[in-house]
């Protein structure tokens, strides 16, 4: 019988090939992140009231490369990505890194996606269900240690606390967006981040409202105005009351109504060290 011949693993180069990106580099500049970008990829995400929400991500694959490669295997990165179809989910970050390092021969792996989350809300008066988009994103690295960012991007709605003062009828208001970032301890819902940050501006936005929950949403904004200095502020508190959180980043953005510009505010806190303030 003939003798069957070993296919090489697709992570291997072929044995008849010559391994350019492995060629010595005299230029002495070791690179931090190197790799691929902009991948459209399905994931799997968690849903608190689903169990789980199957979305399409954009995906970022990076990894270190010493001063003396020439350069990284760049189909590497997606062959890794496709051996993990159905599995891109929060669970595997840390297996996936791992197999990056091992994979590309670096000492660190980044792992960055953004996806669209749906969530369904019910208008605040008429109870009419819709589905609001929100934009999250899950951010990893593995060097020496695991780490993990949950970011999320959350629309409200902002009333001017100084044109209320100021106009005898009525105030400007405008659509704002408020950015949050947090690392924790234990597990936290996306939903349940998003709730709190849409509780820090004037009022929550919804994809669909009826006359009666218009009259709700804008009477509801102006007994609550907010400067963004106001949503930043009652965003670190209530981020800070987290006993699970240990850093956050949160900032936000108002799209002004009456000016060319926007306004924005920012706070980081790093809760590990006791620094709440």
């Amino acid at each position: 019988m003939p003798q069957k011949t070993e296919c090489p693993s697709p992570l291997t180069p072929h044995p008849s090939l010559s391994d350019v990106q492995r060629r010595r580099d005299t230029r002495k500049v070791a690179i931090s992140k190197v790799g691929v970008k902009d991948i459209s990829y399905p994931i799997v995400v968690m849903d608190k009231n689903r169990s789980v929400q199957h979305t399409v991500a954009r995906v970022n694959m990076y990894v270190d490369l010493p001063h003396h490669f020439k350069g990284t295997h760049m189909s590497r990165f997606i062959e890794i990505l496709n051996s993990y179809r159905e599995k891109i989910a929060l669970d595997k970050m840390e297996t996936i890194l791992q197999k990056m390092k091992e994979k590309l021969g670096a000492t660190s792996a980044h792992l960055e996606i953004e996806f669209p989350y749906f969530i369904e809300k019910r208008a605040p008066v008429s109870g009419a269900k819709s589905l609001m988009e929100y934009t999250c994103e899950f951010k990893a690295s593995l060097g020496k240690d695991f780490d993990f960012i949950l970011g999320v991007r959350v629309p409200v709605t902002s009333l001017c606390p100084c044109s209320k003062e100021l106009a005898s009828h009525g105030a400007h208001n405008q659509r704002s967006v408020m950015t949050v970032q947090v690392r924790y301890r234990e597990f936290l819902w996306i939903e349940d981040l998003i709730e709190v940050i849409e509780s820090c501006g004037s009022s929550p936005v919804y994809s669909l409202l009826k006359r009666e929950d218009e009259k709700f949403v804008t009477e509801h904004a102006y007994e609550n105005p907010r400067f963004v200095e106001d949503m930043v502020r009652e965003a670190t508190l209530k981020l800070a009351a987290n006993d699970t959180i240990t850093w956050f980043s949160v900032e936000a953005e108002n799209y002004e109504s009456i000016h060319k510009h926007s306004a924005y505010a920012a706070v980081e806190r790093n809760m590990r060290n006791g620094n709440s303030g």
